[in-house]
């Protein structure tokens, strides 16, 4: 059981960590100085790190309208082909498509909330002011909707838009060369953050995606902790009827060990004796329960007999990872219990008194 359930905390540990690792992209660069950022900067980057992929981005808050829904949306603008080689989700919604000039893709969220798949285009309304007869009004643009990703998490499906990054730039009214930031693939992110700021200097702030999900994660790890615990716990009581089973057995059989004992059996013997029984039995129990632990894994992980909601888990299948540094303590977590079950009713075993069991009994 605790085999089991290990495996499906960090299958859904994984799964999420995988999930936000695409979305929320590895590393992001920003400036601590300015507003913006030169677009000039992805070139030079690329040439000092060959090994990392760079994606920039403008980035802005808006409310999309459609028919007579509305909601509130964060909108980027984007290259398409440099996020394509980081963004597996975006690559995936936007393979073998074209786009055209003010055409968008929407999370799939959002955009079965706003019903938006019968209808041609969107109104995006931003922030931003232009000077009318009357005043000021809001910078409002339609888009053609008629595609949608799915990253399988609800909060970036109903709230993130992808745009061309010239589009954006002609409605916030910005020079083409600037941008809000610079997304990062990397596979190794620990260490190629440390590199960039090193590079960048202290005017550049180099944020990981595991700093925008520590909460999260830690909330995960707590509670993998804690079930780990509860379960162990659980173990430890089902150690009990190894305690109970040989104690009873002792009992039962004091004549005979008194008889062994007076026939010269050394105490060491005895206690050795019901010793290798408790391991037997514990022994048993381990194996047994590790194989088919192992094989409920292997039906879990090839037959959808459980079904999770997509839209709240990420995925309808039930995530499993089982870790062999997980597996390896619970081996030895039991192996430990099974040992200190045995040893008590051993050691009562080896104190029988000879006179008096062989007189009363």
């Amino acid at each position: 059981m605790l085999i089991v359930a290990m495996a499906i905390m960090n299958g859904f540990d994984k799964e999420f960590e995988r999930k936000l690792f695409t979305m929320n992209y590895p590393l992001t660069i920003y400036s601590k100085v300015s507003q913006y950022m030169d677009i000039n900067s992805v070139n030079e980057l690329e040439k000092k790190f060959p090994n990392l992929k760079f994606s920039p981005f403008l980035r802005s808050s808006a409310i999309i309208k459609s028919s007579s829904d509305m909601d509130g949306a964060v909108v980027f603008g984007i290259d398409f082909a440099k996020e394509s080689q980081i963004n597996t989700v975006f690559e995936s919604a936007v393979r073998g498509k074209q786009f055209r000039d003010f055409e968008c893709l929407i999370g799939s969220g959002l955009k079965k909330e706003l019903d938006a798949s019968g209808e041609k285009k969107i109104t995006l309304i931003f922030a931003n002011s232009e000077p009318d007869g009357f005043g000021m009004t809001p910078t409002m643009k339609r888009f053609f909707a008629e595609k949608s990703f799915h990253s399988g998490l609800i909060a970036y499906d109903k709230s993130y838009i992808y745009i061309d990054i010239k589009d954006l730039a002609k409605i916030l009214h910005t020079d083409e060369s600037a941008i809000d930031g610079i997304h990062v693939y990397s596979q190794t992110p620990f260490e190629d953050k440390k590199n960039l700021e090193k590079t960048l200097g202290e005017n550049f702030s180099v944020v990981g995606w595991w700093q925008q999900n520590g909460n999260f994660f830690s909330a995960l790890a707590l509670e993998k902790r804690a079930l780990f615990i509860v379960l162990m716990l659980i173990i430890i009581v089902a150690s009990l009827n190894i305690i109970s089973s040989l104690l009873m057995t002792v009992m039962s059989r004091r004549k005979e060990i008194a008889l062994l004992l007076s026939l010269g059996a050394s105490k060491k013997e005895v206690k050795g004796i019901f010793f290798y029984l408790g391991l037997i039995i514990g022994a048993s129990g381990i194996l047994v329960g590790a194989i088919l632990a192992l094989i409920c894994l292997y039906i879990l992980g090839n037959f959808d007999i459980i079904s999770l909601p997509a839209d709240v888990y990420g995925s309808s299948k039930l995530p499993l990872e089982l870790s062999i540094i997980d597996f390896c303590l619970i081996i030895i977590g039991s192996i430990v219990i099974v040992i200190g079950s045995s040893y008590y009713p051993a050691k009562k075993a080896s104190e029988v008194d000879i006179l008096t069991t062989l007189r009363n009994e």
